[in-house]
């Protein structure tokens, strides 16, 4: 049964995808399908209640693909092309079906523990992929092939543990980053009462109130960060900064964090 947030989520990328008529199939299907469905939660059950990790499920993943959407688009409307469009391979509409496939499996691998969730959330995915492809490209050999081979490098990347190289995989890196409000870390502090390594990234993101991405003033995009906290600054410059570092968008990226009521500060 999927949750409330789970459902509006999901209308919110469906109508942020409404100019994207395939990747709006694609996305549908997905949507439907009830092995990554099962996929996605198990993750989360083997994330939160086995390890005492944040979540990493259905809403992690959907929130991320949310994220990624937002900011694509952001770059689309400045000017700035896709790995994609600039290698004259593919479509900004293929180029967004790459990086929303990678954002709906991109976390699968928490199935097997968090030691090298990429990798294996890569092997897990490609079956998905093959068979969602297939579906919403039968005739298009050229598309499925450029699509998975983007979706792929993008899951492969996604904790900034291997270089990777197209503007597509360096957005998802940041929209992970961004998925860090107190939401997503309410259950595992619920159910984890015992001090445990790892702590500080719960306590971290329970400090984050509001993760906002706008149209910059000077740079693309502006992520704003508010917090009741300062012990959320720990989720922004250990986890944030260090993808954003690693991405291959963070040229365009203004990045503001504060408490609430205090002046932000400024990291990018």
């Amino acid at each position: 049964m999927k949750s409330a947030k789970e459902i509006a989520t999901e209308a919110k990328i469906l109508e942020r995808l409404k100019p994207f008529p395939v990747c709006s199939e694609m996305v549908k299907y997905l949507f439907d399908d009830r092995e990554l469905q099962e996929m996605q939660e198990y993750a989360n059950n083997v994330s939160i209640k086995r390890l005492g990790f944040n979540d990493h499920g259905p809403v992690h993943m959907k929130q991320v693909a949310s994220n990624s959407i937002k900011m694509l688009n952001i770059l689309h409307e400045a000017g700035i092309k896709t790995s994609l469009e600039v290698e004259e391979i593919g479509t900004f509409e293929d180029s967004m079906c790459g990086v929303v496939l990678a954002c709906l499996m991109h976390d699968l691998g928490m199935m097997i523990g968090r030691q090298g969730h990429e990798e294996m959330s890569v092997r897990l995915a490609l079956p998905l992929l093959d068979r969602t492809l297939n579906i919403i490209l039968p005739t298009d050999i050229h598309k499925r092939v450029v699509i998975k081979s983007l979706a792929l490098e993008s899951i492969i990347g996604h904790m900034s543990t291997k270089k990777i190289h197209s503007i597509e995989a360096g957005v998802i890196l940041v929209a992970d980053g961004c998925d860090m409000t107190k939401g997503r870390a309410r259950i595992p502090m619920a159910l984890n009462k015992t001090p445990q390594v790892g702590d500080i990234h719960k306590y971290s993101a329970s400090a984050i109130t509001r993760v906002k991405i706008y149209h910059g003033e000077t740079k693309p995009i502006k992520l704003d960060i508010e917090m009741a906290s300062e012990v959320g600054f720990f989720q922004i410059e250990e986890v944030l900064l260090t993808k954003v570092d690693a991405s291959t968008i963070k040229q365009y990226i203004e990045l503001y964090a504060g408490v609430t009521g205090e002046e932000r500060k400024r990291y990018l």
